[in-house]
């Protein structure tokens, strides 16, 4: 897309027709400047059967523009599968394959799909809404806490070569009319 132009951008559910591979490859581009930096996220280099797994375990989410696959994120609600302590707490949903086509980064998309994805815990009585990702991006952690986001915790996951910050967002709750 050239520079000044801005075409729609549309948040949708992953579909059965979608391609996993395409889905696969956003991902290990969208991961690759963390490759560079030394962190081993899974999504740096994971198989298209390891995106499957991951994007069933929730309800992923993709962003499109002009018809391609530029960025995605995958919701999993609160009592699902725990990977820490704080994501086995009562009321806490979680986020995770989180990304954005590097050309395409600051331009929203990523923001439209972090809105979809609390829009989507609130609806499923979500509390908090949480995250995780490698301590030494500081430039995430950044973007998180304008996100409202705040750290919560750590945790070292098995085979990753840093420590993982925990970070969540207490989500609005809804005030009845009256």
């Amino acid at each position: 897309m050239p520079a000044g132009e801005s075409e729609a951008i549309r948040i949708r559910p992953l579909g059965p027709d979608d391609s996993l591979d395409e889905l696969t490859e956003l991902l290990h581009r969208a991961y690759q400047r963390l490759a560079v930096m030394g962190l081993n996220f899974t999504a740096v280099d994971q198989e298209s059967s390891v995106t499957r797994g991951r994007a069933q375990g929730g309800t992923c989410l993709v962003a499109e523009v002009a018809g391609a696959m530029v960025g995605t994120v995958t919701y999993y609600p609160p009592g699902g599968k725990a990977y820490c302590a704080w994501y086995a707490c009562g009321g806490v949903g979680h986020l995770g394959q989180f990304a954005v086509l590097p050309g395409c980064q600051r331009r929203g998309i990523g923001g439209q799909l972090l809105d979809a994805a609390e829009a989507l815990a609130a609806h499923d009585g979500a509390k908090e809404l949480a995250l995780d990702t490698a301590e030494p991006a500081v430039h995430l952690t950044q973007y998180y806490e304008q996100r409202g986001y705040r750290l919560v915790g750590h945790e070292q996951w098995e085979g990753k070569t840093y420590r993982s910050v925990i970070m969540s967002k207490t989500l609005a709750t809804q005030i009845p009319d009256g």
